[in-house]
């Protein structure tokens, strides 16, 4: 993807590198808190994690969201993008991201805000409570914050088998369709349905979730089509492949189990990704109504 041209985005951040945060704990039974709805980009799923201080956020009483200002070091933006080529190149897709979607809510009569995007080292804290490397990336609504370690790249393309740049920025514009779906409320109707759901329905309002932010990165990349190369498309299919639901598990635990799924399948995730890369449109997104 030639980004190499492009601003970089002044909405980002760096966090201290923090020692090792506990309060981790995997699968199992534990229903519906396993439907995140500030999510990962689809590598929790085979051990999902769940946070001590989001948990108090997004379900606890009094319907306020508490925000924990994550620590941040006293660096410009620009400093903070050039940090890697990794970060820059993360920079661009994000600054990106903000062209695109201030153009589409402002033709639909709405002002796009746009989201920050915190880079980490290893581990630190978000709004929504640690946040660790393993998790991948994550989309933060309490704080409205991307949370982004890019050593997951070098994951991505060497345990999941993504490479190129289009992967990464596939990653990147999966979390900022959450930031969207934040903006357009659907992630509080998500969240206040799962409240009240069984832990099956819960799961599968998290798949209708995710496989809407897959499909607005695909608008997000059809807006840009003039600066897209050969092979971008299949890169993002491969990484959307690479991280369904039932790759993960037969991958981490030899079977699949449809039920458990909190992201959608491989053909799912390539399903809506493609309609957004093809219709550029995200009114063709509405993943809430009829089959998935």
């Amino acid at each position: 993807m030639r980004l190499d041209d492009y601003r970089t985005s002044s909405n980002v951040e760096e966090g201290r590198g923090g020692g090792g945060f506990g309060g981790f704990g995997g699968g199992g039974g534990l229903g519906l808190l396993l439907s995140l709805v500030g999510s990962r980009f689809g590598i929790g799923g085979i051990a999902v994690v769940l946070i001590g201080a989001w948990l108090l956020g997004m379900f606890g009483g009094g319907g306020q969201r508490a925000v924990s200002p994550a620590q941040q070091d006293p660096k410009t933006a620009a400093q903070v993008c050039s940090g890697s080529p990794e970060r820059r190149f993360s920079c661009q897709v994000l600054a990106s991201t903000e062209d695109t979607w201030g153009r589409l809510f402002q033709q639909s009569g709405a002002r796009y805000t746009p989201t920050t995007l915190h880079f980490y080292s290893q581990s630190g804290q978000s709004g929504c409570g640690a946040a660790q490397s393993a998790m991948g990336p994550f989309y933060c609504p309490n704080d409205q914050r991307v949370y982004l370690d890019t050593d997951f790249y070098r994951e991505l393309a060497q345990r999941f088998g993504a490479a190129g740049d289009f992967a990464q920025a596939y990653v990147i514009a999966h979390e900022v369709g959450h930031h969207v779906q934040e903006l357009q409320g659907t992630l509080q109707k998500s969240h206040d349905f799962q409240a009240r759901a069984s832990e099956a329905q819960g799961n599968a309002m998290q798949v209708r979730v995710e496989l809407q932010a897959d499909c607005y990165a695909g608008v997000w990349a059809a807006q840009n089509r003039d600066r897209l190369e050969q092979g971008d498309v299949e890169e993002g299919m491969r990484a959307a492949h690479q991280i369904g639901d039932d790759v993960l598990q037969q991958a981490g635990q030899g079977r699949v189990v449809p039920e458990s799924f909190t992201h959608g399948s491989a053909e799912q995730r390539m399903t809506w990704l493609r309609r957004g890369l093809q219709t550029g449109d995200p009114a063709q997104c509405d993943t809430f109504s009829g089959a998935i």
